[in-house]
């Protein structure tokens, strides 16, 4: 069985927008076409201009987890995730904070409008064999669903 394209979720990082190549955006639009999603995943680290929101399909926006790390030693980094929330509900795009690891950085970063978390706190990395499992089991909970 092979997987549906709505189901697929590319993140790409800054540095590949960059090249901002006609190929890369026919292969982009292509990919949307059939329903492939996309993520701009490390936002806020690279140089691009916030213009690639535009120019790229993308749905979801992840906030590196830099930013994240520091919101209880620095303000700075707090005021820069709740601006890439607003910036990611203006455009209509899901924000999703990457590193989260404890409960008080998830209280702290929902306050302030993120959508989605990844990190520690929510699942740890698996080794192949038991991410296969989990795949297959989710399947099977899926395809029993009315």
């Amino acid at each position: 069985m092979s997987p549906e394209p709505k189901r697929l979720d590319l993140e790409v990082t800054e540095g590949a927008v960059l090249m901002n190549s006609p190929s890369i955006m026919e292969t982009f639009s292509q990919l949307k076409a059939i329903g492939v999603r996309f993520s701009m995943d490390d936002f806020g680290t690279g140089y691009s201009s916030l213009s690639y929101l535009q120019k790229f399909p993308f749905d979801k926006i992840k906030i590196d987890q830099s930013f994240v790390r520091s919101i209880s030693a620095s303000r700075d980094s707090l005021s820069i995730i709740q601006a890439i929330c607003a910036l990611g509900k203006a455009l209509g795009l899901t924000t999703i904070a990457e590193g989260v690891e404890t409960e008080d950085q998830f209280a702290q970063i929902k306050k302030k409008g993120c959508q989605q978390v990844q990190g520690y706190l929510t699942g740890r990395p698996l080794a192949a064999e038991l991410a296969d499992q989990l795949v297959a089991s989710n399947s099977q909970s899926l395809e029993s669903k009315p």
